[in-house]
């Protein structure tokens, strides 16, 4: 603190506490949208453990949009030919069961979407998106722990300081978004409970050298094999595909078992149990304790503080929902918080955060369980009553990129739709992530969702006949807004002769789930805000009427 002038030393937009997967995300998805920040991460580093891995396909098209995917697939490039989850009592011997051989089998997923799954370990992802956030601007200070805050009607004050050198800074923001972790002292402070189960299981992580296990994986490529051997089952992920390992071994405190109990001679033992070579070569590299929850926060924001991530929700990490799912939240408040602090949206958008990224936690959460509960997961076995977490498993698709917005920051939706449909159904309803169609754009093919990310876009036909016979101009209409509202507001229009020009074999119009005269409105997240399949008597009037709800404008 500027002591002689009362004043903090830094001032600051916001401030993003912790430097992990979703707090560098954060910093990412601001950066490329020109807000100020700064990001303090206790540690001295980005992750050292291969944990995480899983980057699903909406997860992959926010960073493909963000200019990060191809740092990320090059840092994954070890693991591009790994698929599929594999389950056996022992790789020794035996084949074992797939429970899918591929995640995309067919490529069925490219009408979907113009991205894919990415299996990329978290300490080779986090340098990826350090880097990237750099480049954009992102103040990024490691070894800065935060002490405490105090949050008020118009900012929050925070306390840092370095672990390296115990210098104190005061820092000033409007916006403090907590991605400190599932025991986040955030959250803690502010009073915000927690719902849902609890804790699951246990598991102790252990990273290991073996030269000898390529051989007895042999041709399997997996993500994960599950090793179900009643006295010693666990979950086995390769690193390399060659010496390192990362092996999760089962762990019961409530039996009374420490950490110390897990011995490097116990921990080799019990990965030769598992893999079915009692001669295996094991050399234990590291090991760390994890535990597996089900609870999501009671409320995502507390005045101007907002939870991200595991401070906000944990879940069963089958699926790596947990980490995609704290990643796109980081995408939904980043666009929130720009238009809120850039003057063009209400304060009241940014309660929508809650609104909007709750319930899919609530959800995804449920399903994430149940999913533990079909592989089996080592260490986790539910009692009945419990239903395995009180979700379905389901297809991993409408989980992943299906899910949708019933209520927020959208016009037009059913708020009793389910948050994770049944099925995967990208047609262009509200509250929905807006279809993907691949177009000429400025003479470049591109999909309509790298179209989405700075500003809100309309999609429509030309000019066409409106009720009463007026011509409905629904470009025109956003042009005149945009100006009028000073709000960033782009229209695109389909057709042979227009903006965007569709692939000859693309039905633009009812993939939008649109007439060629109607329009869609899509906001910088690439969630359809609202649509009109026809024309309207006064386009103007009523995207004027859409805007003031989405943006919570009075």
């Amino acid at each position: 603190m500027n002591a002689q002038a009362g004043r903090p030393d830094l001032e600051v937009p916001v401030l993003i506490v912790g430097g992990s997967l979703v707090g560098l995300s954060t910093s990412l998805f601001l950066g490329r949208l020109g807000v100020r920040h700064t990001l303090v991460e206790k540690h001295a580093g980005t992750s050292i453990h291969p944990r995480g891995r899983g980057n699903n396909v909406r997860t992959m098209e926010l960073f493909r949009v963000a200019g990060a995917e191809d740092g990320i697939r090059r840092a994954a490039a070890t693991l591009a030919e790994n698929h599929g989850i594999l389950q056996t009592p022992a790789l020794a011997g035996g084949e074992g069961e797939w429970l899918f051989r591929e995640i995309d089998p067919g490529g069925g997923l490219a009408r979907f979407s113009p991205a894919s799954w990415c299996l990329c370990s978290q300490n080779d992802l986090e340098p990826v998106l350090l880097d990237r956030a750099a480049e954009l601007g992102g103040d990024l200070r490691f070894s800065t722990e935060l002490q405490s805050f105090d949050a008020d009607p118009d900012g929050v004050t925070a306390y840092l300081k370095s672990r390296e050198t115990g210098e104190h800074t005061v820092v000033r923001a409007q916006y403090l978004v907590a991605a400190d972790g599932p025991r986040s002292p955030v959250r803690e402070q502010l009073g915000i409970g927690q719902s849902g189960p609890g804790d699951l299981f246990h598991n102790i992580s252990l990273t290991f050298r073996s030269r000898r296990l390529a051989d007895v994986v042999g041709d399997r490529r997996f993500i994960v094999c599950y090793l179900t051997r009643p006295d010693a089952d666990g979950a086995l992920l390769p690193v390399d595909n060659q010496e390192r390992w990362v092996f999760h071994a089962p762990w019961h405190p409530e039996r009374g078992e420490t950490l110390e109990d897990f011995t490097e001679e116990r921990c080799a033992e019990h990965i030769r149990r598992a893999v079915g070579d009692p001669d295996l070569d094991v050399e234990i590299t590291g090991k760390a304790a994890w535990h597996a929850a089900q609870r999501v926060a009671e409320r995502y924001r507390a005045g101007r503080v907002l939870l991200a991530g595991d401070s906000a929700h944990e879940m069963s990490p089958t699926g790596a929902f947990g980490s995609n799912t704290g990643i796109q939240d980081a995408h939904n408040l980043a666009w929130k918080l720009a238009a809120v602090l850039g003057g063009w949206a209400g304060d009241g958008l940014l309660d929508t955060y809650d609104s909007e990224r709750r319930p899919v936690a609530e959800a995804t959460s449920a399903r994430a369980a149940a999913r533990s509960v079909e592989h089996s997961h080592p260490g986790y076995a539910p009692a009945p009553e419990a239903g395995g977490g009180g979700g379905r498993a389901g297809g991993i698709l409408n989980v992943a990129l299906g899910y949708r917005y019933p209520q927020g920051a959208v016009v037009g939706t059913d708020p009793a739709a389910q948050v994770v449909p049944d099925k995967l159904a990208l047609t262009g309803e509200p509250g929905s992530r807006a279809p993907h169609l691949w177009v000429r754009h400025r003479g470049e093919r591109v999909s309509t969702l790298d179209l989405f990310e700075t500003s809100l876009v309309l999609l429509s036909g030309g000019p066409g006949p409106g009720p009463a016979g007026v011509d409905c101009d629904w470009h025109g209409a956003a042009v005149r807004l945009a100006e009028r509202l000073s709000v960033p507001l782009v229209s695109l229009r389909l057709g042979p002769d227009a903006e965007l020009v569709p692939d000859d074999d693309t039905d633009w119009a009812g993939r939008l789930g649109i007439s060629p005269a109607g329009a869609m409105l899509v906001r910088p997240d690439g969630f359809v805000a609202w649509r009109s399949p026809d024309p309207a008597a006064d386009p103007e009037a009523t995207l004027h009427e859409v805007l003031s709800t989405v943006l919570s404008l009075s």
